[in-house]
């Protein structure tokens, strides 16, 4: 991975998820108007089809192509919500959301915002 949170990185992970045998995958979105970016869970089952949404509704950069105030700033795949909780959740970011969180199946990011994933 050598490139800033992107849709392209997204469908890596998912592809990783899916070849790893993942249970779940994690997207944290941030939301204009909200104290708190929201955690949104999926199971395996619903991968390809949550991929297809995510790549129609938004741009390459992660926000909603409808309304910008919406954006991704997390995702990860796991075998359980604990794991994906350590990867997304609060204490995996801090307070002032200056960072988002990546993880590729082998190596967690937690990376300020605008850096490049090395």
């Amino acid at each position: 991975m050598n490139d800033e949170l992107s849709i392209d990185n997204l469908n890596i992970m998912v592809d990783r998820a899916l070849k790893h045998d993942a249970t779940f995958i994690g997207v944290k979105i941030k939301m204009q108007g909200f104290e708190k970016p929201e955690i949104i869970i999926n199971q395996v089952e619903n991968f390809k089809t949550k991929l297809e949404y995510y790549n129609k509704a938004y741009n390459r950069n992660l926000t909603l192509k409808a309304f910008n105030g919406i954006k991704i700033i997390g995702f990860t795949f796991a075998y359980s919500y604990e794991e994906i909780e350590k990867i997304l959740g609060p204490k995996s970011i801090p307070i002032e959301n200056d960072y988002t969180s990546y993880y590729d199946g082998e190596e967690i990011y937690n990376i300020p915002k605008g850096s490049k994933i090395i």
